[in-house]
């Protein structure tokens, strides 16, 4: 059964008393590592796991902040509008990275991240965006009560909009076309 380091390290200690006296390839040193090597993995999976979950949180707290005034659900067109509003968040760095470049020069890392980031986003909103349900009362409550942690997106509904207004419902989290 696996256990965390400070486990391993106090069971260790209880036995042996000083535990920097352990024989290099000991069962308890071999232990102790087995021990570390578990929690660096499960560290670097837990920030890998935030990593790939930050778009998305990002995207709902969009939603939320674009929503705060919004007493009654959004119409059709006005949830386009923010859409829309959303895709073109980086255009002003976008913009001020291609000025500051000197002709000539390669685009810089940045840059060609938001391109990427922006071309993908548009593709998906031809698709079908995924995003908070906007456009329910009950949904619109949650989300103006969410906390911002990626546990409590699970118990709003979401949809995918497409950019001819086609509205289908999407799961959380989303998988491809869900």
């Amino acid at each position: 059964m696996p256990k965390s380091f400070a486990k391993v390290h106090k069971k260790i200690s209880k036995k042996r008393g000083n535990i920097n006296s352990l024989h290099e390839n000991s069962r308890d040193s071999q232990r102790l590592r087995r021990a570390g090597a578990r929690d660096d993995k499960l560290g670097r999976v837990s920030t890998a796991r935030a990593k790939a979950n930050q778009p998305h949180i990002q995207r709902v707290a969009f939603f939320q902040q674009a929503t705060r005034e919004a007493s009654s659900p959004l119409p059709p067109d006005a949830v386009h509008v923010l859409i829309e509003r959303y895709l073109q968040r980086d255009s002003e760095e976008l913009a001020n990275l291609r000025t500051e470049r000197r002709p000539g020069r390669p685009t810089s890392t940045r840059e060609d991240l938001l391109n990427q980031k922006a071309t993908t986003e548009v593709k998906e909103f031809d698709t079908g965006f995924w995003m908070p349900d906007i456009e329910d009362t009950d949904n619109l409550a949650f989300l103006e009560r969410w906390n911002g942690e990626w546990s409590s997106l699970n118990t709003m509904k979401f949809v995918r909009i497409t950019r001819t207004g086609v509205r289908l419902d999407s799961s959380f989290p989303p998988k491809g076309q869900s």
